[in-house]
């Protein structure tokens, strides 16, 4: 039962918020945010880092269909769920000020969709049958389309309703593979859509390949990799930065995350014949959201787009079917979301206090505010993998990966520390130095409240920067078990 009260916590959270005084919206949202975060570190502290799957709940839910409400928790699961918990808090404490929306909707509507949210992910990265992962995984639009649609700049409508499109097509493509799944099994004698009965299942090539392209199209435009990528930017720009780190850094690992479990877990031979396609469309990606994030004047635009690039890496890791590029990815899916959420929180600082979030009408910030220079400095080096700061394992390990792939595969990777450490440089430069804003007072240096949020992830970024062995412990029996189970050899290349 630890999983489901994992999941109930927050939910629960979502509905006491909703319902107690307005006064304690903020107090009691936060200490469930906590909660979560406590359980979730129990939870982690009861995982055997050589067990498997673990902490494994069934209960039938359909019997007709063999649909079950069926969670678990492996090493990649655990990593999603630990990152998901730890991003919450910083969000709520980033957002105690500026979560009233534009119609005075406050702070009750802000805090309850977080929670929801976070409820919901936890369900996604649990979740061990395939119709319930489908359930969640639509479940999670909810909030998400709320917290865009109902806070942030002027065109967040428009952005929320754009977001909802891409991802409810991608759903229903999703459905399809997943219907798809089931009609096999029930050839097969065994109708079901748990994950262990399908993985059992002996699914000739042709039918793998189109199962194959519906589960990477949905993952792909959730992740996002080119070219299903649009939506990110609007979203970025318009949505306020906390909902921008909750879609970039939790929602959207579900991408990634989906194409470790369903994609190579179930369909390990379409995975290797379209290998050659996906590792062409990650280099796209790498490049692409990197130059385009170059020559962006709106910061949260900017911030928004580097992870089109750092999308690219992590499945980039995954496809060049590399133990090392594995369990970097997987590496790099946390790394991800620490340096992105202290860049989105720090560019809302920012914000808030120049009342622009244009970067050419920015400037001189570091004289008057070191520690949000400074905060700002280390999210930027972080993105373009500065040795020292966590990235910078993940993403050699990508980079090693490639060129055992190929030497030009490789080759292009590289190109993008180069292009990264370019926008994150420069976007540092024209924001934080300089002269001063004519007729514009000096910018206010951080409170202790957001010191207190973005203290602990500069924490982070540098202590798994010298010492990542905490993740790769719980990562690097998850590569050994699942990836040499569908024919990945530990040494690099399918066997």
């Amino acid at each position: 039962m630890m999983l489901t009260v994992l999941i109930l916590v927050p939910l629960v959270g979502a509905l006491a918020v909703a319902f107690v005084p307005r006064a304690q919206v903020r107090p009691v949202g936060l200490a469930f945010g906590l909660a979560s975060l406590a359980y979730g570190l129990l939870v982690a502290s009861r995982y055997d880092v050589d067990g498997g799957m673990q902490m494994t709940e069934t209960h039938t839910w359909i019997e007709a269909m063999g649909v079950h409400y069926a969670l678990g928790l492996d090493g990649l699961g655990l990593m999603m769920v630990l990152l998901t918990v730890a991003i919450v808090p910083p969000v709520m404490l980033a957002s105690w000020k500026e979560s009233e929306s534009p119609e005075g909707r406050g702070a009750r509507s802000f805090f309850a969709w977080v929670l929801a949210l976070e409820a919901m992910s936890l369900a996604v990265y649990t979740a061990t049958d395939v119709l319930l992962f489908y359930v969640v995984f639509e479940a999670t639009l909810i909030p998400a389309y709320f917290l865009i649609g109902g806070f942030g700049r002027s065109g967040r409508g428009r952005a929320a309703t754009k977001f909802l499109i891409y991802q409810l097509a991608g759903g229903l493509i999703l459905l399809a593979s997943v219907i798809g799944l089931y009609v096999v099994s029930a050839d097969a004698g065994n109708p079901s859509f748990l994950i262990s009965d399908l993985a059992a299942l002996d699914i000739d090539p042709v039918t793998q390949r189109w199962l194959f392209v519906g589960f990477f199209v949905a993952f792909a435009i959730k992740a996002p990799i080119f070219p299903f990528h649009t939506w990110l930017a609007d979203t970025s720009e318009k949505a306020t930065p906390s909902t921008s780190v909750l879609l970039v850094c939790v929602l959207d690992k579900i991408g990634t995350f989906g194409m470790l479990r369903f994609c190579l877990g179930l369909l390990p031979d379409a995975s290797q014949w379209a290998t050659p396609v996906v590792v062409v469309l990650a280099l796209i990606s790498i490049v692409y959201g990197a130059l385009i994030a170059i020559g962006q004047d709106d910061v949260l635009r900017l911030i928004g787009l580097t992870s089109l690039s750092h999308f690219g890496f992590i499945v980039l890791g995954i496809f060049v079917f590399n133990a090392t590029g594995g369990t970097g990815a997987i590496l790099y899916m946390v790394n991800h979301g620490i340096a992105t959420a202290l860049m989105f929180l720090v560019a809302g600082f920012l914000i808030n206090r120049t009342g622009t979030t244009l970067i050419s009408q920015m400037g001189g910030v570091e004289k008057h505010a070191p520690i949000l220079a400074g905060s700002f400095l280390i999210g930027g080096l972080a993105a373009c993998g500065l040795p020292g700061l966590s990235p910078f394992v993940s993403e050699v390990m990508v980079i090693i990966a490639a060129f055992d792939h190929h030497w030009l595969v490789g080759s292009v990777a590289v190109l993008a520390i180069v292009l990264a450490a370019i926008y994150a440089l420069w976007m540092y430069q024209r924001t934080m130095t300089g002269a001063d804003r004519t007729g514009v007072a000096p910018v206010a240096d951080l409170d202790r409240r957001e010191v207190g949020i973005v203290a602990p992830l500069v924490l982070a970024l540098v202590l798994f920067g010298f010492f990542p062995m905490p993740l790769l412990d719980v990562i690097n029996p998850f590569v050994h078990d699942s990836l040499t189970s569908v024919g990945i050899s530990l040494e690099g290349g399918p066997q």
